[in-house]
């Protein structure tokens, strides 16, 4: 990789190989390794910005990890510092993505960028807004900084509403939306997405519309994927119709379906149980990754086709895929609902001790459920003893379906306990407790469960009727 003494290279010889290397992150960070152990981060050009500003931006391009944690660009920075040298416009815009999750670190950041006059940089200061944004600083620092620009241009304007969707002030954010004097698609985008994660999905829909008559231009694929989320989380068939009419565009104007844009096509099919539509949007995929198998994987074991489920995992799996969290969700949610108990505890075992996935509580409530619909009780109950944090309504409420299931009343009881103790939030499985002691003929009891709804201000939900327009097409 790199033959001779770092000493004798030159600053452009330095600067070219971690151009070659800029791609590859971890071959990067064995490039600076042997810079740290050469010593050549000490020699005269390690006064000029380049070096670090790449092996920086190379830390924030790998995952945090113990042994690469998101912290390792503020130390680099230290570092930068200790040895003399400048930073520059380049420099902070990757120090204040690492430190978005941190107010007092972008303050910080932001005292050395007024130190340097470089908060007149535009990259610097948009950089400045998102940051103070994404940690919670909106209404103090993000506002301010981008009020002291004077006429902010697009970038940072894109980046004030997307501060604005993140910190869930969506009367701001359409506002500030409405009045932005130019737009793009990144402006409508980031608008679209913002509506869609914080619930307003036929917002989110509508503002697409509302891009279409506005925009010639070929729509990305960030664009397609933020209205097929929203498409995915709306109820009926209005959802589905707008998803459709996007798989059209996606057809009509020859979309290149991407692992991430595939993916949301099958998660948005998923969804509304169009498994066929499901199969044939993973087969035109040309370069699946894990997210596109766990989309695949979560529709078949959502919707009745759990054996089909198992049969596709053990594809991903020898076609050399290393499932997640989602992946083993989905396994074990077929596991259970198809009652392939043995398969299930396998796969649990496995996902452990082969492929190092930490168990989350739905992991454990799959379990539980899987144990409690093949009448295992003993093994569920001992399941939830040996979880490393406190059961949730949902894993008690799997064994109260099993209880259900089996009409095992005794254990009722103690489950409607652990259901009281959580707080009021679960009044569906507060109605099934007080069933299942109706469907016993215990009265007492059902009528004991009413009065503690009651006292807790409990109210049964109530159904609800929708009613479906009919959407018009995208063109």
């Amino acid at each position: 990789m790199w033959r001779g003494s770092p000493y004798s290279y030159s600053y452009a010889g330095l600067e070219r190989l971690l151009q070659n290397h800029f791609s590859a992150p971890r071959r990067l960070l064995q490039v600076h390794a042997l810079l740290l152990t050469s010593g050549a981060l000490s020699t005269s050009h390690a006064t000029a910005a380049f070096p670090y500003n790449c092996l920086i931006h190379a830390h924030l391009r790998l995952p945090a990890t113990p042994s690469s944690p998101l912290c390792a660009p503020l130390r680099l920075f230290s570092a930068m510092l200790a040895a003399g040298a400048r930073p520059n416009g380049h420099t902070f815009p990757s120090l204040l993505r690492s430190a978005s999750a941190s107010g007092p670190a972008t303050t910080a950041l932001h005292a050395q960028c007024l130190r340097r006059g470089l908060t007149a940089d535009r990259f610097v200061a948009c950089s400045l807004v998102s940051s103070y944004g994404r940690a919670g600083r909106l209404a103090r620092d993000a506002c301010k900084v981008f009020d002291e620009m004077g006429i902010p241009d697009l970038a940072s304007s894109n980046a004030m509403l997307d501060v604005l969707c993140i910190a869930g002030d969506l009367p701001a954010a359409r506002e500030f939306f409405e009045l932005m004097v130019e737009r793009d698609v990144v402006s409508w985008t980031t608008f679209i997405s913002g509506l869609s994660r914080n619930g307003c999905h036929w917002d989110a829909v509508e503002v697409f519309r509302g891009l279409l008559a506005d925009s010639d231009g070929r729509l990305g694929e960030a664009t397609l994927v933020s209205v097929l989320s929203a498409c995915a989380n709306l109820d009926g068939a209005e959802g589905l119709a707008v998803g459709m009419s996007v798989h059209a565009y996606v057809v009509r104007h020859g979309v290149d379906l991407t692992a991430f844009l595939g993916t949301s096509l099958i998660d948005m099919y998923g969804k509304y149980g169009k498994l066929v539509c499901c199969r044939r949007a993973f087969q035109i995929v040309s370069e699946k990754e894990v997210c596109t198998w766990n989309a695949l994987l979560s529709a078949l074991a959502n919707h009745g086709k759990e054996t089909e489920a198992v049969v596709k995992f053990n594809m991903m799996i020898l076609g050399g895929f290393l499932p997640n969290q989602i992946t083993f969700l989905a396994l074990l949610t077929g596991c259970a609902r198809a009652g392939l108990v043995e398969i299930g505890l396998y796969w649990f075992e496995a996902m452990v001790t082969e492929y190092k996935v930490t168990p989350m509580m739905a992991h454990y409530g799959c379990v539980v459920d899987l144990l409690g619909r093949a009448g295992r009780f003993t093994e569920a109950i001992k399941t939830i003893e040996r979880m490393p944090f406190m059961p949730d309504a949902s894993v008690w409420g799997a064994l109260l379906g099993a209880c259900k299931l089996h009409g095992n009343v005794e254990l009722v009881a103690e489950i409607g306990r652990k259901l009281v103790a959580l707080g009021p939030q679960q009044s569906d499985r507060y109605v099934t407790i007080r069933n299942i002691y109706l469907e016993d003929g215990n009265w007492y009891a059902a009528t004991r469960m009413g009065e503690v709804m009651h006292e807790a201000g409990i109210k049964k939900t109530a159904g609800q009727s929708t009613v479906v327009f009919h959407s018009t097409a995208i063109p």
